[in-house]
């Protein structure tokens, strides 16, 4: 193009000058002369500026033919490289496709390794909870054994205590076998844990973003720790007999409150508190003070009983059971409000067994608040985890085992601690709550639910 420019910029000039020479030098000639001479010259000037046109037109062709391989040369190197790139990119698919794979193995295997390390934790709780009546019946026995030394010095150990320390120290061989398997569990569990997270690493490295994060980062929850009933040091020692309940006790001489052990009619040794209120000695069956304990524990916990008898408790359905048949009992239910005023209600009452869920039948004697359970009528307790047929289902959204009728939240003593103004009043309703019948909602501070034998007058 530069070569063409340069053509047609010189021919105007070199024709100029060439028709101003031939006018100078044929002016003599004749006018046809002139022009035919003028026309040869013309066309020489012509071929010679289209031969050189025409060397740089070839020119031009060369030097464009040469950058246009240059272009296919890159476009050739270009594909090889997106070729090579898409065959690491089928490369890393498949490696993802056996990554995922991987994953979906681990995630079944640990929830397999979860699933057994919860049923080893609830073998272990059930072989805890044997131990401790276990305990309590070698401790009772070992007291029988003292006392039949100190009066026939010859006699050897008795051959039940001595089958029952087999016993216990078997148990105790079994349940050290058991925590040492769950402890393998747990690592088995960790070892897991770690392979999922390198498998994640991995995926991260390779720029795929994966959605797994929460479902690998789930924390098993913890199994449910069974509360036991804590056994203090009892204060009366009995060398004729164990006691039968606290008034027992109480006609030996013992006129002090404490943790004393009681043997019911057809029934094991356990502790009890025994309350002497004006001279009249009370068994405690249960005690809220300051919400130290959980009260919304399952069917077996409050069947047996929970918490600490210097503290916060329940004595259990059971136990309370094995006294109140032995003969008519009272049941007091003393309340305290958050202004310290003291509240009681009183009633002749009939508890059952296990068979008809513990179901009571309640009369009211006297007090000095309004009564908030149903009189005559038969309630049934019930736990989150064990509901009786054919009644409403209360423990589900009211926290707590009690005794349930028909009819919600007008009384729960064993509800969730709560403390004034600091929930809302469907909350506190969920809570410790007493519901009179004129519909006063009592906001409790602290409870007690105690029984006397019914022979026995009662106190103000």
């Amino acid at each position: 193009m530069y070569t063409l420019k340069l053509f047609l910029f010189i021919v105007p000039l070199v024709i100029s000058s060439r028709i101003d020479q031939d006018n100078s030098s044929f002016d003599s000639l004749s006018p046809e002369s002139k022009s035919r001479f003028a026309m040869l010259d013309d066309v020489k000037i012509l071929a010679n500026g289209l031969l050189q046109l025409g060397h740089g037109l070839k020119d031009f062709v060369h030097k464009t033919k040469g950058q246009i391989n240059d272009i296919f040369q890159k476009l050739n190197i270009f594909d090889q490289s997106f070729y090579d790139l898409s065959l690491q990119t089928n490369e890393i698919k498949k490696e993802e496709k056996e990554l995922r794979r991987t994953t979906s193995k681990l995630q079944e295997k640990n929830e397999e390794v979860k699933n057994m390390s919860l049923e080893l934790n609830s073998k272990l709780e059930s072989l805890l909870e044997e131990k401790i009546l276990l305990q309590q019946k070698v401790r009772y026995l070992e007291e029988q054994l003292t006392n039949l030394i100190q009066n026939q010095p010859e006699i050897h150990e008795h051959p039940e205590v001595t089958s029952l320390k087999m016993f216990v120290e078997q148990q105790d061989n079994n349940i050290k076998d058991l925590l040492q398997t769950v402890e393998e569990q747990y690592k088995q569990l960790n070892e897991q844990h770690s392979q999922i997270k390198e498998i994640e690493n991995q995926l991260r490295r390779t720029g795929i973003q994966e959605s797994t994060e929460n479902s690998l980062s789930s924390k098993p929850r913890a199994p449910r720790t069974t509360p036991s009933l804590q056994l203090n040091k009892t204060k009366n020692a009995e060398h004729d007999g164990i006691p039968a309940d606290c008034n027992t006790i109480y006609n030996r001489g013992e006129h002090r409150s404490g943790v004393y052990a009681i043997r019911p009619t057809d029934s094991q040794v356990f502790n009890v508190y025994c309350d002497i209120k004006s001279g009249r000695p009370w068994t405690l069956i249960q005690h809220r003070i300051d919400g130290a304990q959980n009260f919304n524990e399952t069917w077996e916990n409050y069947k047996h009983g929970f918490g600490k008898l210097d503290g916060e408790f329940w004595l259990g359905l059971e136990k309370i059971s094995s006294i109140v048949k032995q003969s008519t009992y009272i049941l007091r239910i003393e309340l305290e409000d958050w202004k310290d005023k003291i509240h009681y209600v009183e009633y002749s009452f009939h508890l059952g067994n296990h068979e008809s869920n513990y179901t009571v039948h309640l009369a009211e004697i006297s007090g000095n608040v309004p009564t908030a359970l149903p009189e005559h009528k038969d309630l049934v307790f019930s736990t989150w985890d064990h509901k009786a047929k054919a009644h409403l289902n209360c423990p589900e959204s009211y926290s707590g085992g009690w005794w349930w009728n028909d009819e919600c939240g007008e009384s729960n003593l064993n509800g969730k601690y709560h403390r004034p103004r600091t929930k809302s009043k469907s909350e506190r309703r969920r809570g410790i709550c007493w519901k009179s019948r004129n519909g006063m909602l009592y906001s409790i501070k602290s409870t007690k639910m105690l029984i006397h034998p019914k022979d026995s007058e009662s106190f103000e």
